[in-house]
């Protein structure tokens, strides 16, 4: 989810669902080790909990970057051992290290050496022809060995070349079975499954199987799909967070991010599709997309565009 899940697209997704833990988008360790750490690092104390996801191969930078993840307050580091682009490839990360899990066990051991937060792997089913369930449960059990105890896997295999990465997310076939046969093979790990969950409904059939389930795009273009989270998944007690006043934090969150220079489409471009499937959806959209790039676009621009979907809504309702 690289350039999607930032820290304005973590707050307003937090508006929806307190429980759910939260993830970065990818970031390769040298832009924390080498860049600007407050950017890359830095977070609302409301987006907790949440998880840091790093891009990396060198076990010494990775064992920094956890070092730092502990003191900046995150709950849990993330490798990710999943990405097929070729950018990362050419750096020599991401889904490529499934062909090195003896690297990618000491990147692990080196990460936890480093820092109390625990240490986790998201990686694929299999890479190329390297796709076979004992390629998975090897790869699994070396990292395992290691001492990572917990493993998210996309249940779709990455092949490193020929596929564009949308297209490494939609061709390989979605292969849940194996997943599920690896929590049977390694019942001492957590095992979270990822790939094609759209709903509630079908997070709720794989945690049957599975210790968790990961939504991406899903939750990003239909956030709405995690306001019943925290009372089916966690159990907690109320009513679900409604779009309304997830709309009214992000107004009184866009005033205070206004006066520390950030614009206002650098925040709303994350909230277009929170009335997915609503009359009046497509006005929301275009306001925030279109009217909220104007240099002069304020804060009250939110309000304004919830004002005329809930007049559409009401109107609506009399007739």
């Amino acid at each position: 989810m690289m350039d999607w899940t930032d820290r304005h697209c973590r707050y307003f997704l937090r508006q929806l669902t307190w429980r759910t833990l939260l993830y970065t988008e990818m970031i390769p360790v040298g832009a924390i080790l080498h860049g600007d750490r407050t950017r890359f690092l830095a977070f609302h104390p409301e987006e907790r909990p949440l998880a840091l996801q790093l891009g990396g191969a060198d076990p010494a930078a990775l064992s920094e970057a956890a070092h730092l993840a502990a003191e900046y307050g995150y709950d849990e580091v993330n490798l990710n051992v999943g990405c097929p682009s070729d950018r990362v490839q050419n750096a020599r990360f991401g889904a490529c290290l499934m062909a090195e899990p003896a690297l990618v066990g000491r990147c692990i051991a080196a990460m936890q050496a480093a820092s109390p937060v625990p240490v986790t792997v998201k990686c694929r089913i299999g890479i190329d022809d390297r796709d076979r369930f004992e390629d998975l449960l090897s790869f699994v059990q070396d990292v395992a060995a290691a001492g990572c105890r917990s493993f998210t896997v996309h249940a779709r295999k990455a092949w490193l070349s020929g596929l564009s990465p949308k297209e490494n997310r939609e061709i390989p076939p979605l292969r849940y079975e194996e997943v599920y046969r690896l929590k049977e093979s390694c019942r001492g790990l957590e095992i979270v499954i990822n790939g094609g969950i759209l709903t509630l409904d079908e997070a709720e059939r794989h945690l049957e199987k599975v210790d968790g389930a990961m939504i991406g795009r899903a939750a990003y273009q239909n956030p709405q799909i995690l306001a019943e989270a925290d009372a089916r998944i966690f159990g907690a007690v109320g009513p679900a967070a409604s779009r309304h006043d997830a709309v009214v934090a992000m107004h009184k969150y866009a005033i205070e991010q206004r006066a520390n220079g950030v614009p206002l489409r650098s925040i709303t471009r994350h909230m277009l599709g929170l009335f997915n499937g609503l009359p009046g959806a497509r006005a929301w959209r275009r306001t925030l997309s279109e009217t909220a790039r104007s240099p002069a676009a304020g804060p009250e621009l939110l309000l304004q565009a919830l004002e005329e979907i809930e007049r559409r809504d009401s109107f609506r309702n009399a007739a």
